[in-house]
């Protein structure tokens, strides 16, 4: 068995450097708790950017998994198979939405919503062939496709990778009037994260979301959010959403649908939405295989059964607490919603990267984000006692 630092040698000579890990090589993994190489164990606090919220290795999900790669793993859409129906019937139910397009990775489910809105667009609203525009805010991360980072704000997703793909406006996040001022009669759709987490768990003001909701009404504009990250009980609810009397036409799910165990994603919506497509114009070989749709109906089974909102809400509530009594000089903000946290460092505190390299030595594992802030996404069914262990360590680094 090769040494860590043997495996970290052959990452760097084989592997391309498209990622900056913390220098540790996990083996194992079950619960909020993750082995490395050599035999220690550390506390997951980053739950693969939200994808692990079920828990590591869920006892559940694994029964499921197994099972099915047992019967029957992929048969692409040419056929269907038995679990493809009830995935989006369970899907529906849980939702509230009518009708559902599965996909992979969140990436896939971002440019499916940007195909249904522009189809929407010219089949539905009536704007002239391939003149739509969406709009989208600054700060936001929906994926790294071309179309995607065609309207990120962060430079270092786009360099060298143009020329970019039109048809995008940008606005500042949380900004009600800038949105007024943006909508055109080409405007087809406005994607937005109800929470920005790759931004740096950046949280809109109270109502911004009813507002967005409102003006999207008025102008006859698709609001889709984007709940990769937030979605699925992380915020303290199903979805973020739902701290606001509100509902979006387009709702974008990723990361914990598949269970931390294999990537699924899907779009919901209306059949009046949804409805745009007819065979042949869209598609994905493995999107609503059989293995992630048993996967993930296991996950939202395990979301209610295990009320996983609901320990999200009452522990993020505690862990904020907990945080805010942390007297340091080098923070600057504590913001979150459930299980959903980022620590804002102060600039002079030279970047979180080094806080999260002494956290990892003592145990904890998380990573930063828009390099001033610690990100803090744990498994949601994490035990008070193990946060506790985490508050810990975080408030040594930190002081």
């Amino acid at each position: 068995m090769q040494t860590q630092a043997e495996h970290l040698k052959a990452i760097s000579q084989f592997s391309a450097r498209n990622y900056s890990p913390l220098p540790v090589v996990i083996t194992e993994a079950s619960g909020s708790w993750v082995t490395d190489i050599q035999g220690k164990r550390y506390l997951d606090l980053l739950s693969a950017y939200s994808a692990v919220s079920h828990g590591h290795a869920h006892p559940e999900l694994v029964r499921v998994l197994v099972e099915q790669a047992g019967r029957v793993a992929l048969t692409s859409r040419a056929f269907n198979h038995d679990q493809f129906a009830p995935f989006c019937q369970e899907m529906a139910a849980f939702s509230g939405f009518e009708m559902v397009l599965p996909m992979n990775t969140g990436a896939e489910a971002v440019e499916t919503a940007l195909k249904t809105a522009r189809r929407w667009g010219y089949r539905k609203k009536g704007v002239q062939a391939d003149q739509a525009e969406i709009i989208a805010c600054s700060g936001n991360f929906h994926g790294r496709t071309i179309s995607i980072v065609s309207f990120s704000t962060e430079e270092a997703y786009r360099a060298d990778f143009g020329p970019f793909t039109p048809g995008f406006r940008i606005i500042p996040f949380g900004d009600v009037a800038a949105l007024k001022q943006a909508i055109t009669p080409n405007t087809v759709a406005f994607l937005v994260e109800p929470i920005q987490g790759g931004g740096g768990i950046v949280i809109p003001p109270v109502g911004y979301l009813s507002e967005v909701r409102s003006i999207c009404d008025q102008h006859q504009v698709l609001l889709m959010l984007d709940e990769i990250q937030t979605g699925l009980c992380r915020t303290g609810k199903r979805f973020a959403f739902e701290h606001e009397p509100m509902r979006p036409d387009v709702l974008i799910l990723g990361k914990a649908l598949g269970g931390g165990l294999i990537p699924v994603s899907a779009v919901l919506a209306s059949k009046e939405v949804l409805g745009v497509f007819e065979p042949g114009s869209h598609g994905s070989t493995f999107g609503g295989n059989p293995l992630g749709c048993a996967v993930a109906r296991a996950a939202i089974r395990v979301l209610v059964q295990e009320k996983l909102a609901e320990k999200s809400a009452e522990l993020g509530a505690y862990l904020l607490a907990e945080l805010s009594k942390i007297k340091s000089k080098i923070i600057q903000e504590i913001r979150g919603r459930g299980l959903l946290i980022g620590i804002e460092l102060k600039k002079e505190a030279g970047g979180a990267r080094k806080y999260c390299e002494e956290l990892m030595e003592l145990g904890v594992l998380c990573k930063e984000t828009h390099e001033n802030v610690i990100r803090i996404a744990p498994p949601l069914n994490i035990t008070r006692q193990d946060l506790g262990f985490a508050f810990e360590k975080l408030r040594k680094v930190l002081i």
